[in-house]
């Protein structure tokens, strides 16, 4: 055998683990593959050849996700306001040695001004916010509380920061105050606490009790940090978000927002008070040792922004296309849930029966993931729909009866109990 092939042998033999974990995941229905998509009007896409309607994204405000001539001129002239010579693509470095823009110094007044907060932080992605927020607020000895059913990077964000990790129940504010006061007695004075929460949880389509964590909060004396990844841009007036709407804006420790979902856009950004910010300037290893946002995304964001804050009828044609979806999912007997959100699951039970029904819908002309295990607990595998304020209410209409009828015909399958959670 010549050596290359002994090398190649050698390498596949190294990487033996990988095959055989890669086909377990296939066997159990939890491959997962990357998909060319390319985007169409009206909440419409096309995958291999085939038109499907697009109920999977985090685009709900459906804003134009093409930069057309117009916009980018607008662009252009943010950045010759900003004192660029042209438009900038790249940082060139972390923002911390020369990749800090005018047009990053802009958009984070501009959203500090949005989130009426004194100042804000961009980060290039709400992963990249939240590992880098959580890890550098708390350390070992320290404590993080969570929800169970938080985004994965909250979740890797506490592992990260060595503080010890407490879940509670989903939305269970009792067993949250159980362990805090349990927290309280025990801690050395100098150690910390931070709470971590989504404000509407990504796939359930749940809502964080707010007021009651920031009580919560503020008795124990920890810090509170809210992931507004899916609701910024849909809550509050001019969709400052969740906490806004609610009226907490100001008594949460950090709000952090993206701009990849309803924004329709690229970055993140954390919203708090001076001296938080100061600190993780300092101290956010995802933010020191990163490259920072392009300025040209900057630039895009800005233009954005003032798209969203003017977005109230969107808003509004949102709030209405999904109590039509949901409403006619819920006539038709499938189980939507608990929550009443612009998220909208279809909860199947089984691996099995998520991706049997994501593939049969996508053969009648509707785009529905399968959310499987670790994403969700074991047995609540879903579909997880999304409609848009740019969708049409007829193709909403007409969707929703492709998943009713797609769905109803799995029922007789679901024998066993891990399927009964398909029908209410």
């Amino acid at each position: 055998m010549r050596a290359i092939d002994c090398f190649y042998a050698a390498r596949q033999e190294r990487y033996a683990w990988m095959q055989e974990e890669l086909d377990d995941w296939d066997n159990g229905s939890r491959m997962r593959v990357l998909q060319v998509t390319r985007w169409l009007e009206n909440g419409w896409m096309e995958r291999e050849g085939k038109r499907l309607f697009n109920l999977a994204s985090n685009h709900y405000l459906g804003l134009c996700p093409w930069l057309d001539e117009a916009t980018l001129m607008n662009v252009k002239t943010d950045c010759f306001a900003a004192g660029e010579a042209g438009v900038r693509i790249g940082s060139g470095a972390s923002r911390l040695v020369v990749g800090h823009d005018p047009l990053h110094a802009e958009l984070e007044q501009d959203m500090a001004n949005f989130k009426q907060r004194d100042r804000c932080l961009v980060f290039s992605s709400g992963y990249m916010a939240n590992v880098g927020v959580i890890s550098a607020l708390v350390g070992r000895h320290d404590t993080v509380f969570s929800d169970r059913l938080n985004h994965a990077s909250l979740i890797d964000g506490a592992v990260l920061s060595r503080a010890e990790h407490i879940r509670y129940s989903h939305r269970d504010m009792n067993r949250l105050e159980h362990s805090l006061r349990k927290w309280s007695g025990d801690r050395v004075t100098r150690h910390k606490g931070l709470i971590v929460t989504d404000g509407i949880f990504s796939m359930d389509g749940t809502v964080a009790p707010l007021e009651e964590l920031v009580v919560l909060a503020e008795r124990y004396g920890t810090m509170l940090m809210v992931d507004e990844a899916h609701s910024g841009g849909v809550y509050g007036v001019g969709g400052r978000g969740l906490c806004h709407a609610v009226g907490v804006h100001q008594r949460v420790d950090v709000v952090m927002g993206t701009f990849g979902k309803a924004f329709g856009a690229f970055g993140a950004y954390v919203a708090a008070d001076e001296v938080l910010i100061r600190y993780l300037i300092n101290r956010a290893r995802t933010l020191v040792y990163s490259t920072g946002l392009p300025p040209l995304m900057a630039a895009i964001v800005r233009r954005r922004l003032r798209e969203v804050q003017a977005a109230d009828e969107a808003r509004d044609r949102l709030i209405r296309h999904v109590a039509l979806f949901r409403a006619r999912l819920r006539a038709g007997g499938l189980h939507t849930g608990a929550g009443d959100s612009h998220i909208v699951p279809v909860l199947l039970g089984s691996d099995r029966h998520a991706v049997a029904a994501g593939q049969a819908l996508a053969e009648a002309g509707v785009a529905g993931i399968a959310i499987r295990p670790p994403t969700v607990p074991e047995g609540s595998a879903r579909i997880r729909f999304a409609p848009m304020a740019s969708h049409q209410e007829s193709d909403l209409i007409w969707a929703a009866d492709q998943i009713v009828q797609v769905v109803g015909s799995l029922k007789e399958d679901a024998t066993d109990e891990s399927n009964e959670s398909m029908f209410q």
